[in-house]
């Protein structure tokens, strides 16, 4: 597995500072999960936050929807939420920890819901109002209808590959969207393309088809 596609440093940062909401959390964790090199990266940003807690006085901390995230982590069988999944002696999952057990297993295990021309969808709950969490099947060789973002994505490749001309996306590769980007990812030719998308804002479709059909489908 050769990523290409790495997490941004704010994105990073704020996860080692556990500052983000449960469900870029989910897509974090599961990318370091698979991401050597920025498991690496991690590291280096909780030394240099440990260093900045030992000079100053220590504060009650608040709770909040992260809570949760940590409680599902603390039911995971990995010592830390960025440890790499185990290797299985029949076959390796596709869908590692810690998302494994927000869906209930891998791939054979999940109930997938139509989108419509061929594309299927698996809802994930979190326990945060601020995102929406979903797994995505896309056929292969057929594309997503174009779209713009109303807020951040996140999208993580599971399996498969999608190029939506700003780069080819495989295994392992994350890819943060915001506002200025509008795009269209069409999965290859070669298998369906089956990704984890995390957004906080609903997608703008280019289609006026698409805008008619968007509060059925809940993207």
């Amino acid at each position: 597995m050769d990523i290409k596609h790495h997490l941004s440093d704010e994105l990073l940062s704020s996860y080692a500072a556990g500052m983000l909401a449960e469900g870029w959390s989910i897509a974090v964790a599961t990318h370091l999960a698979l991401c050597p090199a920025c498991r690496s990266r991690l590291k280096q940003f909780e030394q240099i936050g440990g260093q900045l807690l030992d000079a100053v006085e220590p504060q009650k901390l608040e709770a909040s929807t992260w809570d949760s995230f940590k409680d599902r982590l603390q039911k995971t069988p990995q010592s830390t939420e960025y440890s790499a999944p185990r290797t299985e002696t029949r076959q390796p999952a596709v869908i590692p920890e810690p998302l494994r057990s927000y869906v209930g297993g891998d791939l054979p295990d999940l109930k997938w819901k139509s989108l419509g021309r061929g594309a299927y969808q698996v809802p994930i709950e979190t326990g945060d109002s601020e995102t929406q969490v979903r797994l995505l099947r896309i056929p292969a060789g057929k594309p997503v209808p174009e779209h713009g973002h109303g807020g951040r994505e996140l999208t993580l490749v599971l399996s498969g590959s999608f190029n939506d001309g700003t780069g080819l996306f495989a295994r392992g590769d994350i890819e943060e969207a915001d506002a200025d980007l509008v795009h269209q990812p069409v999965a290859s030719p070669d298998g369906d393309c089956i990704c984890l998308a995390v957004t906080d804002a609903p997608l703008k479709f280019q289609s006026w088809l698409m805008r008619l059909v968007q509060p059925l489908i809940g993207i």
